[in-house]
């Protein structure tokens, strides 16, 4: 009864901002939607019209095999314009060398040498697999002919008329749980206006969905120790990307890559992400519905980086679980997940998440919230308040990053013994945990710093041997 009344009342909610959407469409020109407009509708036509032509085409493609095997040229010179554009404003906001084109090169893509320990721009690729597909394009194992190292090839058809917002954001990155950028090339396609962008990054061997699906097949969930290592990593990752203005906007275990030797995880796909800017409103219809905060269901267009802790609260449930927490098949029915478990939200707690939302046109059932021991499979109270603590209507109540990485559920990582434990008799591997950089430091309360980072830390770093 209650879920058919949420149902009716979500559904005229919905029709309201629909309404409100579509007044405030004509007065409101909103670079966000410009941008995401230009770029979609790119991609779409691209990808619909010519995107199922082609993609025979880009699977089997391979990279340029060995030295001595032409390549067709693709004129470099016409791109270059607007890969100088693109590093000029790299190296503003990072106030960093500039980096070089290799203009003998027709590939070559904006990438500094010296952040590798290989100058990727001189290498060449054959293609081994496809490990992923979809709308962006197909995603390549490969190996580097010159060295023998596994690499994954990202290749997504590129419109040399729209600026490629992902490529400047990994220009940025350079975080231990975020993937980095090896190298980018473009590789000629059939017309003039398009090329490939192939992006060379780190391989990793599973996704964070894939491996806890095989857990799930097993009838089995994925260990604590696991939960909590991939936890703390996921949270660090996007405490570094908020630190840079950066907000994924679709964190899901589809875009979280695991290495399940070494237990080392590294957030990936910017596709969605964006420097979010004060003041500039962002488009609502964002992330995967299955990890979607609720402001963006309640149609917030001003919101911040706190929208990726809820997704990343949504990863840990699930991985705690072994199913998504909220798993809704439309947004109406996903804002009625959601109410299921944290309880109808008060007039406070709608406007917190929007403050345009037009409370007295749409009232809701009152629903009480669930005990969250109920609620996840765990007897585990530290995990339970965790979850708890990320997963809340009003943005500003939820964690941050950096205090999330504070809360007594990882007080165990922080423990010598404890690690030594898992090393020895449970033999987990143990990732890098503490390496925080001085920006990530700066960053830091006092009382953060203190908790964040081990007295044993840095005094005796080979106490415990940490995988890399």
């Amino acid at each position: 009864m209650f879920q058919k009344m949420l149902n009716q009342q979500m559904k005229n909610q919905v029709g309201s901002l629909n309404q409100q959407k579509q007044e405030d469409i004509n007065r409101r020109v909103v670079t966000e939607i410009e941008d995401v407009d230009q770029e979609m509708k790119t991609m779409q036509d691209i990808t619909n019209l010519k995107g199922h032509l082609k993609m025979n085409q880009i699977v089997k493609s391979s990279f340029r095999k060995n030295k001595d095997e032409t390549t067709p040229s693709i004129y470099i010179g016409k791109f270059e314009n607007q890969l100088k554009q693109i590093q000029q404003s790299t190296i503003k906001k990072q106030g960093r060398k500039p980096l070089s084109i290799e203009k003998n090169s027709t590939k070559s893509v904006l990438m500094p040498a010296s952040t590798e320990r290989y100058d990727y721009s001189n290498f060449t690729y054959i293609n081994l697999k496809v490990v992923g597909s979809g709308s962006f394009g197909v995603v390549h194992k490969a190996k580097v002919n010159e060295t023998g190292e596994i690499v994954a090839i990202k290749k997504v058809l590129q419109d040399r008329r729209y600026k490629n917002r992902e490529l400047q954001i990994l220009q940025e990155l350079d975080h231990v749980n975020v993937l980095k950028m090896k190298h980018a090339f473009y590789t000629p396609a059939e017309s003039k206006d398009e090329n490939y962008l192939n992006v060379v990054m780190e391989y990793f061997p599973d996704t964070l969905y894939s491996f806890n699906k095989s857990y799930i097949k097993d009838f089995k969930r994925m260990p604590d120790i696991l939960v909590k290592l991939f936890s703390y990593q996921l949270l660090r990752s996007i405490a570094y990307i908020s630190l840079l203005g950066i907000c994924h906007r679709d964190i899901k275990p589809h875009n979280v890559l695991v290495n399940p030797e070494s237990n080392k995880l590294q957030l990936c796909d910017f596709g969605s992400a964006k420097k979010l800017v004060k003041g500039e409103p962002n488009i609502a219809y964002i992330c995967s519905r299955c990890y979607r905060a609720p402001e963006l269901i309640f149609g917030a267009t001003d919101y911040d980086t706190q929208i990726d802790v809820w997704s990343v609260g949504c990863v840990i449930a699930e991985l705690i679980n072994g199913e998504p927490l909220f798993l809704g098949d439309s947004a109406v029915d996903q804002m009625v997940e959601i109410v299921k478990v944290l309880g109808t939200p008060t007039s406070d707690q709608i406007l917190s998440m929007n403050k345009n939302y037009d409370i007295q046109s749409n009232q809701f059932a009152k629903i009480k919230q669930r005990d969250w021991k109920k609620v996840l499979k765990t007897k585990d109270t530290k995990a339970i308040d965790l979850v708890s603590k990320l997963l809340t209507y009003c943005p500003k109540t939820r964690l941050t990053p950096f205090k999330s990485l504070t809360h007594p559920y990882f007080d165990e990582l922080r423990d010598i013994d404890q690690l030594k434990s898992l090393q020895s008799q449970m033999k987990i591997a143990i990732p890098e945990l503490f390496n925080f950089s001085n920006e990530e430091i700066y960053k830091m309360t006092q009382q953060e710093r203190m908790q964040l980072i081990p007295d044993w830390y840095g005094i005796s770093s080979k106490i415990v041997k940490t995988e890399y």
